[in-house]
């Protein structure tokens, strides 16, 4: 299933152009890895590409990039059909895992390699990418090379570079996954505010889901070679479309409920179904960890209550706290408390649980 909830930015003048990738189909010794993809980028818009590898998320990317060629199905960039262009003549800022920067070139030599091979003079070159190094923060190590800068510097150096040719389009291949966790959550933001700063169309492939909820305009779920889902952040956390974005996306408790006229009974509670979920009769909802309350076992609620439990596990973990139960229907339920709330369970506690009404998506009962 596709969706295309428009952009939250689509209203906005922006610098950069529209992107379509209108059923693109690419395989590989007999298996799709992209199955009639369509996907399409608002002008100036950051969209993430997020799924399980293998899932054909940069394989749509190098499509794009013409580094690979689609078996059929067509790229528009700005209004242009550029399926079957060769890679030089599509104007793509590129920058991937690897930092791949010339070793033998200081940081403002690489960020003008572009520049020079597209004939700009020299004191243009310079100009320019003094304030490309600027943009990223690195105007102060312009003449290192790359063993004389970190990780997470090269990787600037390499934003810098992609984006001083002045690129219709920027696409960006996991360029966070090689940086240690500080690092990366550090880079995303400046990436994030570079790309607000300069207004290029950018399509960014990751596995990290919250790389990809903290920086994107919309986020594209992908499965085996399809597009699941592709909706704001909020929109793809909140409700799910399908069971496998619901999984894939944060964590997802799976509970035995029964549906009736759009509504699911669960855990004692009741709570409105979103569209697309099983119709009436036994089903399974998918609750987020936020979605239910816990509350200790008071005397007056009865051993047969369908939202007792007992605690399994109690973990603090920084912002807020997790509580691992065990229903006496055998299912365990994450649930999400305040980081001062998780020190009053422990291990074998009775509790209630209680959804909190949020709507959620049904899947039928296997």
């Amino acid at each position: 299933m596709t969706a295309t909830t428009p952009s939250p930015r689509s209203a906005a003048a922006t610098s950069g152009v529209a992107v379509h990738l209108t059923d693109l189909r690419r395989v590989y010794g007999g298996v799709a890895a992209l199955d009639g993809l369509t996907l399409h980028i608002e002008p100036g818009e950051f969209v993430a590409l997020l799924g399980p590898s293998g899932c054909g998320k940069t394989t749509a990317l190098r499509c794009l990039a013409g580094l690979e060629d689609p078996d059929s199905g067509t790229i528009e960039v700005g209004g242009k059909d550029v399926t079957g262009i060769p890679t030089n003549k599509r104007d793509m800022g590129m920058v991937f895992q690897a930092y791949s920067l010339f070793p033998h070139m200081t940081a403002r030599q690489n960020v003008e390699f572009g520049l020079e091979l597209r004939g700009q003079d020299k004191a243009t070159r310079r100009a320019r990418a003094g304030d490309m190094l600027d943009l990223v923060g690195l105007q102060q190590h312009a003449d290192k090379f790359a063993h004389q800068m970190s990780g997470g510097q090269q990787q600037r150096v390499a934003l810098a570079r992609a984006l001083a040719i002045e690129p219709q389009v920027l696409l960006l291949d996991e360029p966070l996954s090689a940086l240690d966790a500080k690092v990366r959550t550090q880079l995303r933001d400046e990436i994030r505010r570079i790309q607000l700063n300069v207004g290029t169309t950018t399509l960014f492939v990751t596995h990290d889901q919250e790389e990809a909820l903290a920086v994107a305009d919309r986020v594209g779920v992908m499965s085996v070679g399809r597009l699941e889902q592709l909706a704001a952040p909020a929109e793809l956390y909140s409700a799910p479309q399908t069971a496998f974005v619901a999984d894939f996306v944060g964590v997802t408790n799976r509970l035995r409920a029964t549906v009736s006229e759009g509504y699911a009974a669960v855990l004692g509670g009741r709570i409105p179904l979103l569209p697309g979920s099983a119709g009436d009769g036994p089903a399974v909802v998918l609750v987020r960890p936020e979605g239910v309350m816990l509350a200790p076992k008071g005397t007056d609620v009865a051993d047969s209550d369908p939202g007792l439990a007992h605690v399994v596990s109690a973990s603090f973990l920084g912002g807020h706290g997790r509580v691992i139960v065990r229903t006496t229907g055998e299912e365990n339920v994450a649930i999400q408390v305040g980081n001062t709330e998780v020190t009053r369970y422990a291990a074998g506690d009775a509790v209630v649980l209680r959804p909190r009404g949020d709507a959620a998506l049904a899947v039928a009962a296997s």
